[in-house]
């Protein structure tokens, strides 16, 4: 379990692990990146291999667990002193702002939250929708203002006082327009995760709520499945 303020509590549930990254657990750096090239039928292709310093997230924590970096569902693949290991594959890094890190980069962390957890943000898989590049950072008393622009297919499932994850953290959408959102955090948040060392133009992960998604989905399954009833091509089939 962690000792901070800003945790995920770990469980030993006989069911495993509910796959729910909500709050960060803690805010550490890459020791390396590796980056693997390979070749696939004629298409060059890199993957990564990242090794990260990390504490409180590795507290009962096993190869195969699940840890969240900045956001990303990654596997452990290994463990040491004060460190893990996890694969990325080329998809992942296409997809995600994990292709910008180096050696020394700052990243949140976080454990899959057990199914008995009690949740302290929103439901989050670590499943990215994509990601978004910061338009500006505001200070407004003790509240800082991050805008950040992305594109429309990831703006459509957020919504003003709805839930967005930025590189993992859970937090509430202030403000929407056509091109961008704003999320209002308090010095707290700033100081225990990576967002205190974003600038304009930096590019963070993106993560939409995951039930806004699945209605969408049930909604153009209904409207895709054919209308039954009475028709004359009915009747005309069935001898009438």
């Amino acid at each position: 379990m962690c000792n901070s303020s800003v945790c995920v509590l770990y469980f030993d549930y006989p069911f495993g692990y509910l796959l729910c990254f909500d709050m960060v657990c803690e805010t550490n750096i890459i020791i390396t990146r590796k980056v693997l090239f390979s070749s696939t039928l004629g298409n060059a292709t890199a993957s990564a291999i990242l090794t990260i310093q990390a504490e409180k997230v590795l507290e009962g924590t096993h190869i195969g667990d699940s840890i969240a970096v900045n956001g990303v569902c990654l596997t452990v693949t290994g463990i040491y002193d004060n460190t893990f290991t996890a694969d990325v594959m080329h998809e992942t890094l296409n997809r995600s702002s994990l292709s910008k890190l180096v050696s020394g980069s700052a990243v949140n962390l976080e454990m899959a939250m057990a199914a008995d957890g009690r949740f302290g943000g929103h439901i989050v898989s670590g499943h990215i929708d994509g990601t978004g590049k910061v338009a500006a950072i505001t200070k407004d008393d003790n509240a800082i203002w991050y805008q950040i622009k992305t594109d429309s297919g990831i703006l459509k499932y957020i919504v003003e006082k709805g839930s967005v994850a930025i590189d993992g953290i859970s937090l509430t959408v202030a403000k929407t327009d056509s091109q961008s959102f704003s999320v209002s955090i308090i010095p707290h948040t700033a100081g225990a995760t990576t967002l205190s060392l974003r600038k304009a133009g930096d590019v963070v992960n993106l993560e939409n709520d995951i039930v806004g998604k699945y209605i969408e989905r049930f909604l153009a399954l209904r409207e895709e499945e054919p209308q039954m009833g009475i028709t004359r091509e009915f009747l005309l089939k069935n001898g009438f």
